[in-house]
């Protein structure tokens, strides 16, 4: 269960350098992680169309609500998948997606491709149906909660790994002109989507924010 936490953590950590669904509408394009016919809304299948060239699908290996397992490079989501970790989506997302000291060596490839395999992940979701106003309670246990369910509590860690992005690009002296992906707006994206996590958790985020060096 802690195994694929570990191993991630040492590879964004400790590198320095580092079948569509029939009836889809052609603004959800082909992308094979799309399993269901909901029309994505404009911001998601923008997504969609950026990373898809990038990300391929194990058609025999489901992930969450049958979303197909996907790869980006070096990442596969089901090797870091927050629903099998025992832990709150958040308590992943901050125990495995770390970065290096200084931050500007941190292996940035390793956290875009992380950030692929949830992105994707989330847009088959979507695709399938899910809401992502639903609120529930974190539990530790998924296996029978809904897509729905799924589709809100993976906001939190995909949050999270785009803050480390910035933070990192931020370090590098390249700090995002776009304020959606600048380190303080996403830090307030990941606390608005933390679902019942401990104050010592949005701490730490809210920490992290603040360590741009």
């Amino acid at each position: 269960m802690y195994t694929n936490a570990i191993t991630i953590l040492t590879l964004l950590s400790g590198l320095a350098i580092a079948a569509p669904t029939a009836n889809i509408t052609p603004r959800q394009g082909n992308a094979c992680f799309i399993i269901g016919n909901e029309v994505l809304p404009g911001e998601t299948a923008d997504v969609v169309n950026q990373i898809q060239a990038a990300v391929t699908c194990d058609p025999n290996a489901k992930t969450l609500e049958n979303v197909p397992d996907v790869t980006s490079g070096s990442q596969t989501f089901s090797k870091i998948d927050f629903s099998t970790s025992g832990q709150t989506p958040l308590q992943f997302a901050t125990s495995t997606f770390t970065t290096a000291v200084p931050l500007a060596d941190s292996n940035l490839e390793a956290f875009q491709d992380a950030l692929n395999v949830y992105l994707a992940t989330e847009a088959g979701l979507r695709s399938s149906g899910g809401n992502f106003g639903l609120v529930v309670p974190v539990q530790t246990e998924y296996k029978t909660h809904t897509d729905m369910i799924y589709l809100r509590l993976i906001k939190a860690p995909k949050f999270f790994l785009e803050m480390q992005i910035s933070r990192i690009n931020t370090a590098r002296g390249q700090p995002p002109t776009d304020a959606a992906q600048q380190v303080d707006h996403l830090k307030d994206k990941v606390t608005e989507n933390a679902v019942r996590e401990d104050q010592a958790i949005l701490d730490q985020v809210a920490q992290l924010a603040t360590q741009l060096s």
